[in-house]
């Protein structure tokens, strides 16, 4: 079979980093397109940054890295310093990259590529806030009916919020893009922090990690070195969750993944839940389904997967 064609939107981000990681890792089930930055878990200058220093890392200069927007579609920016870092990437010490930022912007990358592309031949990735989407959305609903997929890290349901009370992050950030996204028709897949908080980095895990010793495998265990603390803190948990990987591994091995087609709409007016996904998980309502969200993953399938394709770069 034909390697799927993606394009991954981001904000790196540790754990978007083991997302493209995994991504460039894996040619024989995934032709990454193209990556576009977006502003999100730092500002936009640094996401854009550190997606090329991600692809340095790999060894995978010739990736094409866009810039999108540097802001909310309506909103001020919420970034999360205090989780990743001044720089987004905390933790290993990486050089700055050499390779090009391609000048042209990532919302006219998104558009271009979907409608050049073959109709329903193209994934898009979402791992940060959805502006990028929802903005190329917004601008050309004609591509709408050619995506073949969206696989989002976002929102939560029995997880309830990690930036506030209600809210996941990335869809609180602007959720008056994340709107757009669901309401737009495509099929969609979404990794809320139901399915990610079970994808958790244990000693043992990271240590696999650390044992390839490859440049990639010491970054990705520096990596969670540094941004686990977080969550051990929050949490009480065993280490940190690996959120934005479960994207790429579900397009390489979705059977690591189980959850139910059922209806999920974004709360854009409460002050109270701003941001919320409000997953119909019980089927109480008679709003349409419009994405398949997951509830539950395979960890130990996926941390196999996971160091195993690491260990190719």
């Amino acid at each position: 079979m034909a390697p799927r064609k993606i394009i991954i939107d981001t904000d790196p981000g540790q754990d978007d980093a083991v997302a493209i990681l995994l991504a460039l890792a894996s040619p024989d089930e995934i032709d990454l397109l193209g990556i576009t930055a977006v502003a999100g878990n730092v500002p936009l200058a640094l996401t854009e940054k550190n997606a090329r220093i991600v692809c340095e890392l790999a060894g995978k200069p010739e990736t094409r890295v866009f810039a999108g927007h540097d802001a909310p579609i309506m909103r001020k920016l919420v970034t999360a310093e205090h989780v990743h870092g001044k720089t987004g990437l905390d933790g290993p010490t990486l050089p700055a990259p050499t390779m090009p930022l391609q000048d042209q912007h990532g919302v006219d990358f998104i558009i271009e590529t979907l409608r050049a592309e073959p109709k329903g031949t193209v994934t898009l990735c979402p791992l940060g806030p959805l502006t990028n989407i929802a903005v190329a959305l917004q601008r050309a609903p004609d591509i709408a009916e050619r995506i073949e997929e969206i696989v989002l890290m976002g929102g939560a349901y029995f997880e309830v919020g990690n930036i506030t009370p209600a809210a996941e992050f990335n869809i609180y950030v602007d959720p008056e893009a994340a709107k757009v996204v669901f309401d737009c028709g495509a099929p969609i897949t979404v990794m809320p922090l139901d399915v990610t908080h079970k994808a958790l980095v244990t000693p043992a895990r990271n240590d696999a990690f650390r044992n390839l010793g490859t440049p990639v495998g010491v970054a990705v265990a520096e990596m969670t070195d540094f941004f686990e603390r977080f969550d051990k803190e929050k949490y009480g948990s065993a280490g940190a969750p690996l959120h934005d990987p479960c994207v790429t591994a579900y397009l390489i091995q979705p059977g690591l993944f189980t959850g139910r087609h059922i209806n999920v709409e974004i709360e854009t007016q409460s002050e109270l839940t701003l941001g919320m996904t409000v997953a119909d998980w019980w089927g109480v309502t008679d709003r349409p389904a419009n994405a398949t969200f997951m509830g539950d993953i395979d960890a130990e399938g996926f941390f196999t997967l996971l160091t195993d394709r690491l260990a190719r770069l």
